[in-house]
C-alpha cells in the first residue's frame, strides 16, 4: 500500500516561514506622512515571539509527512495558535517600540505579516476540507483569535496601529459609509429577488420569454460595472431635471439612484438563473404525490416545490450578495458613497491604511454573507433529506 504524502501543507508551511523571516513584519512611522521603518520578526517581536511563531510553522511542516492518526488536528491547533499570536504580537510591538515622546507614531502592518495571515487562511481552508469540518465548527475556532483581537483593541493595546488611528479620526464618516453600503446592498439584493421571482413566473408560463430574458441578463453581465454606472448618468439626469418628484427623493445622474439600478441589473442573472433551475428541477413524482394528497396548485408550490428549491435559491442569493457587496465599492466613483469612498481616497493619497479601512469591512461582510446563506442552504438540505 502506497502512503500518500500531504503536499499542500508542507508548501504552505515553507512559504509561511520564508515570508516570515525574509520580509519586514511590522513598520514604525513617526507620523502619517513620514515613511515607516521596517522591522524584521526578531527586531519587532524579540526572539521568544519569533521563535514561537517559527516553532508552530515547523510543527505544521513536520507533521505533514509522517502517517499520524491525529496529524490534521495537530496542524489545525498550530494554525489557530498562530492566528492568536498575531494580534498579541501587535500589542507587544506597540508596548516595546512606541515611545511617549512620539504621540503621533503609528504601527504599520508590513508584507510579512499579511503573507503570514494569508498562508494561515489557506492552511485553514485546506484542513477544513481534509477534516470535513463544517463552517460552523471553523467559525467557532476562529472566535478564539477574533476574541483576542477584540481584547487587545478594547484595552487600547493597539491604539497606535495605523488602521485604528485612521478609524479614530474618521469614525463618524466610517459609520455613515457603512450604513450607505449596507442599504445599497440590501436594496439591490431585495429588489433583484422580487424581480427575479416575477421574471421566473413569466418564463414558466410563457417559454418564449425565457430566451429573451436570459439573453438580456447575460448581455448586461458583459458590460463593465463602471461603464454601466456611466451610461445611467445621462438618462437619470434628464429625467430628474424634468420631474419634481425625482428631485424630491434626490434622484440625479449621480448618487444612489444609478448605483442601485446598476446593482440590481447585475444581481438579476444569478438570482433568476438559480430560481428558474431550482423550481424546474423539483421531481415530478414528488409534485404528483402532493397533488394526489389533495393539495391545490398554490399549496403544491408553497409547501412542496418552493421548500425543495430553497437550497439552490439561497445559493443564488449568496452569490448575488457577495457580488453586490464588492460592486457597491465601485459605486463610490459616481457619488453613491459607501466604503468604496475610503478605498479611492486612499488610492489618491497613497495611504494604504485608508484603503484597508474601506476594503477590510467589505471582505468581512462578504465572508459573513457567504457563511449566513451557506448555513441556511445547509439547513434546508438537511430538512429536505429528513
Amino acid at each position: 500500500m502506497i502512503m500518500q504524502t500531504d503536499r499542500v501543507m508542507p508548501v504552505l508551511s515553507c512559504a509561511s516561514l520564508l515570508a516570515f523571516w525574509l520580509l519586514d513584519f511590522l513598520t514604525l512611522q513617526p507620523n502619517r506622512i513620514v515613511p515607516g521603518t521596517g522591522y524584521s520578526p526578531d527586531a519587532a517581536l524579540g526572539w521568544p515571539w519569533a521563535l514561537g511563531v517559527s516553532a508552530l510553522l515547523l510543527l505544521s511542516l513536520v507533521t505533514s509527512f509522517p502517517r499520524l492518526r491525529a496529524k490534521h488536528a495537530l496542524q489545525l491547533l498550530c494554525v489557530i495558535l498562530l492566528l492568536i499570536q498575531l494580534p498579541l504580537s501587535l500589542a507587544d510591538f506597540n508596548t516595546a517600540h512606541i515611545p511617549d515622546t512620539l504621540p503621533h507614531a503609528r504601527t504599520g502592518i508590513a508584507s510579512g505579516f499579511w503573507l503570514l495571515l494569508f498562508f494561515a487562511a489557506l492552511m485553514l481552508i485546506e484542513l477544513q476540507q481534509k477534516m470535513h469540518l463544517s463552517r460552523l465548527s471553523i467559525t467557532a475556532l476562529l472566535m478564539l483569535p477574533l476574541s483576542c483581537l477584540i481584547w487587545v483593541t478594547y484595552t487600547g493595546q493597539i491604539e497606535s496601529l495605523a488602521l485604528v488611528r485612521e478609524y479614530a479620526s474618521r469614525s463618524s464618516q466610517f459609520q455613515d459609509a457603512l450604513q450607505v453600503h449596507l442599504l445599497l446592498v440590501c436594496g439591490a439584493v431585495g429588489f433583484s429577488l422580487l424581480l427575479g421571482f416575477l421574471l421566473v413566473l413569466l418564463m414558466r408560463h410563457w417559454p418564449v420569454v425565457q430566451k429573451f430574458t436570459f439573453g438580456l441578463l447575460n448581455f448586461i453581465q458583459t458590460i463593465p460595472s463602471l461603464a454601466l454606472f456611466g451610461l445611467l448618468i445621462a438618462p437619470l439626469g434628464y429625467l430628474a431635471s424634468h420631474s419634481d418628484f425625482l428631485q424630491s427623493i434626490n434622484v440625479s445622474g449621480i448618487g444612489w439612484a444609478p448605483a442601485l439600478i446598476a446593482l440590481i441589473a447585475y444581481s438579476l442573472l444569478p438570482i433568476v438563473r438559480n430560481i428558474f433551475i431550482a423550481l424546474e428541477e423539483v421531481s415530478d413524482a414528488v409534485l404528483e404525490s402532493a397533488k394526489g394528497m389533495g393539495m391545490s396548485r398554490i399549496q403544491v408550490f408553497l409547501q412542496v416545490r418552493l421548500p425543495l428549491a430553497m437550497p439552490v435559491i439561497l445559493e443564488g442569493i449568496r452569490i448575488t450578495s457577495i457580488q453586490a457587496i464588492g460592486l457597491t465599492a465601485v459605486a463610490a466613483l459616481i457619488g453613491a458613497g459607501g466604503l468604496g469612498s475610503f478605498i479611492f481616497q486612499g488610492l489618491g493619497q497613497a495611504a494604504m491604511d485608508m484603503i484597508l479601512l474601506g476594503a477590510l469591512p467589505i471582505l468581512v461582510m462578504a465572508l459573513l454573507a457567504d457563511l449566513l446563506f451557506s448555513g441556511l442552504a445547509g439547513l434546508f438540505r438537511n430538512g429536505a433529506k429528513q
